[in-house]
């Protein structure tokens, strides 16, 4: 016989669920601005856990967000932006003892079947099972807009506590054994329906099991090493290879956990190759991609670090990409391809752009590459830091002083604006049988966001101009953590998201924007 009854789940929310999520907050909230996709990610990657929602006959139907604090890290007077990170929670410390819901979310439509409740024990639950001391919630006072002008905020809570007024969250926190513990004003400035103020909730985990004191994180160092690679002629790709596993040999000596190399580092490899136009050279380059890929992934295993491989020239759909790849030591391999391309790219080697800018998560944080001219564009290194990044790799490569000082200014100004770390690496020497590459100009550095707890200047390491070397810095994740709540500015938490914002299109790498003009073999070598 047919199954005709309804189901009710509870269940972490995932990454598929983000659409039926705006489509709850519409029906809850109307037009007012939704969760984004990148703050709803965010989220699922800081703790997953506490992202939660219940769905009946598979339609969401309530969800709840919250994250865990260290309590004694934030003010009495504090707001929601502050306390949710605005919405992004990468204030999430796993180490704390409080479970701080930022959001509950029951349809209109199903407000009687106890959905709110299952929302908050499993709240509960969770604070049990993480052992955590309490759960605190900054509750809305929505019915509070139609008593202002009768009474004050204060007089207005008690008389719900009382139950002489009727408000629909206070009184559902106070029927789920939450206690007031003070009154907050302008936790959510634009909430006019409670003037602005919220209650400051409590309760109270009693098989909370004292122990001894976490250890807290004093230090999350990362070590950084980058290479300035000399541009030399070569007869063969093993004599590539010879010359990369040197440095990354140099950089496992000294534990470092990522490498970067240049960007263009294979167009040494056109030193033997004999096509002299360069469009067509950059099409034979391609032709070495699972050499590169093998000889990275390989080399990163091996020496137990994380390499930024530079960027190589890939054929994708008989386009020519500049793609950056990172290989992760645990043999694992990402890409990012260039998005914007300089029209010396376009002329020469006939470059097309990619369009999709990604974060990467590694064993020592969440990293994104802007490929050169990439770092230029402002845009692209909010994005990621939007989407979690501590650390911005450049790998670059610049002919002469000016396009250089363009790559170093813009990679400190990302770094001060968005309180990341920037690695910078480019090429030196020359290749004169290879146009387009006959001179190089590099120095490569490690730029810090510009306050106390950082290297003087914002610079952590910089090597010598035009000399092959290598520059080696640590930097500390948990100084960056610190710095973008706590620093002396605050540039992340200080936008004025009311007068501007940023927006990506949904655009694959596969999107050709930059038209190929000419044939391949045109005399001139351009495309």
């Amino acid at each position: 016989m047919e199954n005709l009854g309804h189901k009710i789940e509870l269940r972490v929310l995932t990454h598929e669920d983000f659409n039926a999520l705006l489509s709850l907050q519409k029906r809850c909230f109307g037009d007012m601005e939704g969760t984004t996709r990148e703050q709803f990610e965010s989220q699922l990657y800081q703790f997953q856990e506490g992202q939660m929602g219940v769905f009946y006959d598979d339609v969401l139907v309530g969800s709840s967000s919250s994250l865990i604090l260290d309590l004694d890290e934030y003010t009495d007077t504090h707001n929601w932006d502050e306390i949710a990170d605005e919405g992004y929670i990468r204030n999430h410390d796993a180490e704390g003892d409080t479970l701080y819901g930022i959001e509950v979310m029951v349809d209109p439509k199903y407000r009687d079947m106890k959905i709110g409740r299952r929302l908050y024990e499993a709240r509960k639950d969770l604070a049990v099972r993480k052992n955590l001391k309490r759960i605190l919630i900054g509750g809305r006072l929505p019915n509070y807009h139609r008593y202002q002008k009768e009474m004050d905020i204060y007089k207005y809570v008690r008389e719900v506590m009382d139950k002489k007024v009727y408000d629909p969250v206070l009184t559902f926190q106070l029927k789920n054994e939450f206690v007031i513990k003070r009154i907050i004003k302008d936790y959510i400035r634009d909430d006019k329906e409670s003037a602005g103020f919220a209650t400051l909730m409590e309760w109270v985990n009693l098989e909370y099991r004292h122990e001894a004191p976490k250890r807290k994180i004093s230090s999350q160092p990362v070590r950084i090493c980058c290479v300035q690679y000399q541009m030399r002629k070569i007869d063969n790709f093993e004599q590539f290879a010879q010359q990369v596993e040197y440095f990354v040999d140099v950089a496992s000596d000294y534990k470092a956990d990522f490498l970067l190399l240049p960007e263009l580092l294979t167009v040494q490899l056109l030193s033997f190759v004999d096509e002299p136009r360069p469009g067509l050279a950059a099409r034979e380059l391609t032709r070495f991609t699972d050499q590169y890929l093998d000889l990275f992934n390989n080399l990163a295993i091996k020496y137990n670090v994380n390499i930024i491989g530079g960027s190589h020239f890939t054929m994708e759909n008989d386009k020519v990409r500049n793609v950056s790849f990172l290989f992760r030591r645990d043999g694992t391999i990402e890409s990012q391809h260039k998005i914007h391309i300089t029209p010396s790219e376009r002329r020469w080697w006939g470059v097309q752009p990619g369009s999709e800018p990604r974060v990467f998560d590694t064993d020592r944080g969440r990293v994104a590459i802007n490929i050169c001219y990439d770092v230029e564009f402002p845009e692209l290194a909010r994005r990621a830091t939007e989407m979690g990044a501590q650390i911005l790799f450049v790998p670059y490569c610049t002919d002469e002083r000016h396009g250089f000082m363009r790559v170093r200014i813009c990679s400190q100004a990302r770094a001060i604006e968005n309180q990341v770390y920037v690695a910078i690496a480019g090429t030196t020497g020359n290749i004169p049988s290879v146009e387009n590459m006959d001179i190089q100009y590099g120095q490569a550095a490690i730029f810090t966001p510009s306050d106390f707890p950082f290297a003087r200047d914002g610079v952590a390491a910089l090597s010598e101009e035009n000399a092959e070397m290598v520059v080696i810095a640590d930097v500390d994740l948990e100084h960056l953590r610190r710095a973008r709540h706590y620093g002396t500015v605050t540039p992340l938490r200080d936008r004025r998201k009311d007068l501007y914002s940023i927006k990506f299109e949904d655009v694959s790498d596969s999107k050709v924007i930059y038209p190929l003009n000419g044939d391949h073999g045109a005399d001139d070598g351009t495309l």
